[in-house]
């Protein structure tokens, strides 16, 4: 494994031994001003991390999820030159209800470009990785896509809902979209769960750079096919930002495009849905 992989993936692994298990089923969430949860154990991995990382790599700044939008964006403009992006706990909602679906996810950007990504799956001890141009590896070893053919309607997708228009949905469930789907609540996890094989079809309304930066970087070298658009106005977009993405992938480039075409993003952007007035719509 990459040498800073591994000193990452270790880092990763005392933190969930000391900050993450021991608190999971005896703590309680609060909200925050964006209605997202946050725990005292949220809290103690960032600090945890952030102590690390300055101690090994005193020349490289932090942006964390559990900063303040001021701190957070003096360190996006660190992004031109190095910067660690860290979610302390990425599904904070399923670890305070007790959902096994949570990780830590801790990327490093260089010119604007991630260049390591290492994301722990605490309750599985599934380590994800990877170093850009090297590949993609689950506890060290490689990782791959799969699909079970070419077409959608075999395939496993994972699709966010929360964050998609109310209207949208009922046009995702017309036939030969896909097998069935699942929701995993962790937008780390979605990455690497698609980058190793686990499911083929990916589609989430709203996802900030802690949550996606090294898991999109697992899927890259692992061979997924992926697009992420600015909202609103759906506008393609591969740059970095604090400003939430809309990501749609697959497992390969095949299927991405039949995707596309099935969740058809100018509909979904518009909400509506053929044959229904926009207040029947679901």
């Amino acid at each position: 494994m990459h040498a800073e992989l591994k000193w990452l993936a270790q880092r990763l692994r005392e933190t969930a031994v000391t900050d993450i298990l021991p608190r999971w089923h005896q703590i309680r969430a609060e909200c925050k001003a964006d209605g997202s949860l946050v725990t005292a154990t949220d809290l103690a991995v960032q600090r945890h991390l952030t102590d690390a990382l300055a101690t090994a790599f005193p020349d490289i700044p932090l942006l964390g999820e559990e900063m303040s939008a001021t701190e957070q964006e003096s360190r996006i403009a660190a992004v031109d030159r190095r910067v660690w992006v860290l979610d302390p706990l990425d599904g904070t909602s399923n670890y305070a209800c007790g959902f096994p679906g949570f990780s830590i996810s801790l990327a490093r950007i260089e010119q604007g470009q991630v260049v390591l990504g290492a994301i722990l799956d605490p309750v599985r001890d599934e380590c994800f990785t990877a170093a850009r141009g090297q590949g993609a590896f689950l506890n060290g070893k490689p990782i791959h896509t799969f699909a079970p053919s070419a077409a959608l309607g075999d395939c496993l997708a994972m699709i966010d809902f929360k964050r998609l228009p109310p209207a949208s949905l009922a046009t995702l469930f017309r036939p030969g979209g896909f097998r069935s789907q699942r929701n995993l609540g962790s937008v780390a996890l979605d990455w690497c769960w698609l980058a190793s094989g686990r499911f083929q079809l990916y589609l989430h309304g709203g996802q900030r750079l802690w949550d996606y930066a090294a898991g999109r970087l697992i899927a890259d070298e692992a061979g997924v096919a992926w697009r992420q658009y600015r909202q609103p106005g759906l506008r393609p977009t591969d740059g970095l930002t604090l400003e939430p993405r809309l990501a749609i992938a697959a497992a390969n480039d095949v299927l991405l495009d039949r995707w596309l075409d099935f969740v058809d993003l100018p509909r979904l952007e518009t909400g509506c849905v053929p044959g229904l007035h926009q207040h029947d719509a679901v």
